[in-house]
């Protein structure tokens, strides 16, 4: 039995869901997101809180229950408050600035680097070796900060390149003579 699936999801005032078959809608105050459901997974809302069901003998069943709780957990956090990815370039000349829906990088290629940010998700960058992803949708968010990411991940031996800001890169000690 999935522990995750078993708990509601507790719609806020401000956020409004509307169930149309396998369809569910969700509309706050950040925007609207949608999303269809496996065919083994119903849900109702009773009490202002959104209850999943499925048949709890069937183990792919247990298993598609507890992904679509946390991806409805997400619709609602995601509409209410959003979700934002913070990512840090490091190294020498690296520096990242947005024009209009292209985020220009210059990461010690000879060319710069143009990234076309997508529909549903808005790029910052606060100072010129900042980044800050943010959207509605936490698959969308976290994607495109991992697809910037991608263009230079950190190094271990002079931890140079773009790394989520909370992240840890382990560093490598230099090759001895």
């Amino acid at each position: 039995m999935s522990r995750i699936a078993k708990a509601p999801v507790i719609i806020p005032k401000s956020v409004n869901v509307n169930i149309d078959g396998k369809n569910i809608f969700v509309k706050g105050s950040k925007g609207e997101i949608q999303y269809t459901l496996n065919e083994f997974v119903g849900f109702q809302i009773i009490d202002e809180s959104v209850v999943l069901e499925w048949d709890s003998t069937s183990k792919s069943a247990t298993a598609q229950a507890g992904t679509a709780r946390a991806i409805i957990n997400n619709m609602v956090t995601g509409v209410s408050e959003g979700f934002e990815s913070k990512l840090s370039l490091v190294g020498v000349g690296y520096r990242a600035q947005i024009k209009e829906n292209v985020l220009s990088l210059s990461l010690g290629f000879s060319h710069p680097v143009d990234f076309v940010v997508p529909d549903g998700v808005s790029v910052e960058t606060p100072t010129q070796i900042e980044i800050i992803v943010k959207g509605i949708d936490k698959q969308l968010v976290g994607q495109v900060a991992a697809n910037i990411r991608k263009y230079r991940p950190p190094e271990p031996y002079k931890g140079k390149g773009v790394r989520y800001s909370n992240e840890n890169v382990v560093r490598k000690e230099a090759k001895k003579k």
